[in-house]
């Protein structure tokens, strides 16, 4: 049961605390930095060893090897075809890296890591003993959520999503001048079980958002998670993760083979879209609602929300070949029509320019010396 469950208004699903009697309310105040939503959807690894970075580095998407004590990323397990299998924010101490994954995620993770080491000097732990709560950083939500975290070193273990810009060794696939997810300074802090209760008893129930604001935030800001934009097919390029969890300079891992070939000479098979929904009929389609153009059906939803602001939203993984332009998506037998807007473009990748080279069988034939003047 979450620390939290007990604040008043508190709506509960399988994952965790899905509102507090009103969702808008509780997403406009997450939004502004004041209030604060538990994640108990989400779990905590702890990788601790003096070789934790550099085997972390060796095997995922990111480069980690050299991350300093308080900075955050995001890496990705990916298998040897270059589809993503795990994902995680990063954040370390020092002493000890911290993943943030996916609960549904979590185990597995922990798991994988685990028969990865051999003989690394490094331990593998699911701390079932953490909370986490997010929070929008700049207001008072973050000195309640920073006073309660777990320390480390003297520091508060606060993870700072890198989705708001495009890190180091990175790349942007959406073709936007301001991309949304440049707005949200998501953070989310690690908590010991006993500081996540003493901080619910504390905190006025006006100041807690559950789940629901918490994912309308995310799909607004296009960003992608394994809970929802994960299937057994997903490539990081599709959902413009590439952005935030992939160093595309860094050395060999598994996977990295697909990763640059699809960067540099090919497109990725299928694109994420966002989708403006038609919220007419009230219905919000859930994740695998098939996506038509026209009478085609080109992929399905991953994410849907209600956005304070913008209404219904969605995310959408399409077909790379789904036409620009309005599409379809249905949902309990009833068609909501939906605005796209593109985030992966049907182009992406390709992006070196590379000679090509002369087939064998079309170079022109070396002229025969007889057949020259003074070869006679």
């Amino acid at each position: 049961m979450s620390a939290f469950s007990g604040i008043r208004g508190a709506v509960s699903d399988d994952a965790g605390i899905s509102h507090f009697g009103d969702p808008f309310r509780e997403q406009r105040r997450l939004a502004a930095g004041r209030a604060i939503a538990p994640l108990d959807d989400r779990a905590v690894i702890e990788v601790a060893g003096p070789e934790r970075l550099s085997w972390l580095d060796s095997i995922t998407s990111q480069s980690v090897g050299r991350l300093a004590p308080g900075e955050s990323t995001e890496l990705l397990v990916l298998d040897p075809q270059g589809r993503v299998e795990h994902a995680a924010g990063v954040v370390d101490d020092g002493s000890s890296t911290w993943l943030i994954a996916d609960a549904g995620d979590a185990d597995a993770l922990a798991a994988w890591l685990t028969r990865m080491k051999f003989r690394t000097q490094a331990t593998v732990e699911r701390r079932d003993d953490l909370t986490l709560v997010g929070f929008v950083d700049g207001a008072s939500a973050a000195a309640t959520v920073v006073a309660a975290a777990l320390t480390s070193q003297g520091a508060p273990l606060i993870w700072a999503d890198p989705w708001q810009h495009v890190t180091a060794g990175g790349h942007q696939y959406a073709e936007i001048s301001e991309h949304p997810g440049a707005a949200l300074a998501w953070r989310v802090g690690i908590l010991t079980n006993d500081a996540a209760a003493a901080l619910a008893a504390s905190l006025d129930p006006e100041a807690a958002a559950g789940l629901l604001a918490a994912e309308a935030l995310r799909v607004a800001a296009w960003r992608p998670r394994w809970a929802a934009e994960v299937d057994e097919r997903s490539l990081p390029h599709e959902s413009d993760w590439l952005r935030s969890a992939v160093h595309l300079n860094k050395g060999c891992y598994r996977g990295q083979e697909t990763v640059a070939k699809v960067h540099n000479l090919g497109h990725p098979p299928r694109r994420l879209a966002a989708l403006q929904l038609d919220g007419s009929d009230a219905v919000l389609p859930p994740a695998g609602s098939p996506v038509f153009a026209g009478d085609d059906e080109v992929g399905h939803i991953t994410s849907a929300a209600r956005h304070h602001e913008d209404g219904p939203i969605a995310l959408a993984i399409l077909s790379r070949r789904t036409p620009v332009g309005d599409l379809t998506v249905r949902a309990d037998g009833i068609d909501i029509a939906a605005a796209q807007q593109v985030i992966v473009p049907a182009d992406a990748g390709a992006t070196a320019d590379i000679p090509r080279l002369t087939r064998l069988s079309r170079r022109p034939e070396a002229p025969d010396p007889r057949s020259t003047s003074g070869g006679r």
